[in-house]
């Protein structure tokens, strides 16, 4: 119990993920302190605030601001952990904060209701396996739910309602035969899913980690991943800025990319370095790091993926036409 109460005080956050309601946290955050050296004399850093959610998700940054991989390229990073994007966006818009995190759904969504956002670097990435992806669609080995289309007239648990979770449930329904209009979407927190779902007030519950280590841990089992399974390769989430911002600092933006690249590939080659960076900010248990399954930490966002994301969110009715996905995609 001692695990998962830890994991659950820290990611009650996790509640809304990255288009929920809150705001910015006023906690501790993280900053790259130093200076870049040059000729003999300290060269002061540039500050950014970048808003980031207590998820496995944004470890590529805290390795990179760890390793010195911003440092290097003369930024001095503050992270500020926020409930969701709902609290991140506003924060960018208003100039708050320089640089944000959420997912694709989020960022299509809002794109489409032309905020000018625009995403500069990827973040955490399916990795393509079903049986072995970061997010997993939960449920009891008695429930009957043997695999996607048995979903079909069933409950299931998603985070927020009409994002990214639901969609690519539905899409995965539909593309395995079955009428995804009859799936029962029912909104919680990740960290109520567990208990809901033991009550038997919902079959299913879509999980990411660390709630699928400790799912599993509670006994229940996968059926498959919901990342994986309707979309090849997806990139789940971005770094993204405002249009604005990127006008007004574009040597600042081509920085924080290539140092965010940079700490992308130094994750994604280095598994055991991010999970080992999870402790500096959020409360997970060590038994539990060592068992999850991590996301894979690409240098470029996969636009085929971004493509299909934003099909299925025209089809759900989350966006009533497809924007400018040249305008919301990376500069490369």
């Amino acid at each position: 119990m001692k695990k998962i109460k830890g994991a659950l005080a820290l990611l009650a956050a996790l509640s809304l993920a990255a288009c929920g309601s809150g705001s910015p946290s006023s906690g501790p955050a993280e900053s790259s302190t130093g200076a870049a050296t040059g000729s003999g004399a300290a060269t002061a850093l540039e500050q950014i605030e970048v808003g980031v959610i207590p998820i496995v998700d944004v470890a590529p940054i805290y390795l990179g601001v760890k390793e010195g991989l911003f440092e290097k390229e003369g930024l001095d990073v503050k992270l500020t952990l926020a409930q969701g994007g709902a609290a991140i966006v506003p924060a960018i818009t208003s100039k708050q904060m320089d640089f944000g995190f959420s997912n694709v759904t989020s960022m299509i969504v809002a794109r489409s209701k032309n905020l000018p956002l625009k995403m500069v670097a990827p973040g955490g990435s399916s990795t393509g396996d079903t049986k072995a992806d970061f997010a997993a669609v939960m449920t009891k080995p008695d429930s009957g739910i043997k695999d996607i289309k048995d979903l079909v007239g069933k409950k299931v648990a998603v985070n927020t309602l009409n994002n990214i979770s639901d969609s690519t449930i539905s899409e995965a329904v539909k593309l395995a035969g079955g009428d995804y209009t009859k799936v029962q979407f029912v909104e919680m927190g990740f960290p109520d899913m567990a208990a809901q779902l033991a009550a038997g007030n919902v079959d299913a519950m879509a999980a990411v980690e660390p709630f699928v280590t400790i799912s599993e841990a509670d006994g229940n089992v996968p059926v498959f991943s919901n990342y994986a399974e309707p979309v090849d390769d997806l990139t789940v989430a971005v770094y993204f800025t405002s249009d604005e911002y990127i006008e007004e600092n574009p040597e600042t933006v081509a920085k924080f990319a290539r140092a965010m690249i940079a700490s992308q590939k130094f994750a994604d080659e280095n598994p055991d370095k991010a999970k080992a960076v999870l402790p500096d900010y959020t409360s997970l248990e060590p038994d539990v790091i060592e068992k999850l399954t991590m996301p894979r930490f690409y240098t470029e966002v996969n636009e085929a993926s971004i493509e299909k994301i934003a099909e299925i969110s025209l089809d759900r009715g989350l966006i009533e036409q497809v924007p400018d996905l040249a305008a919301l995609m990376p500069v490369k």
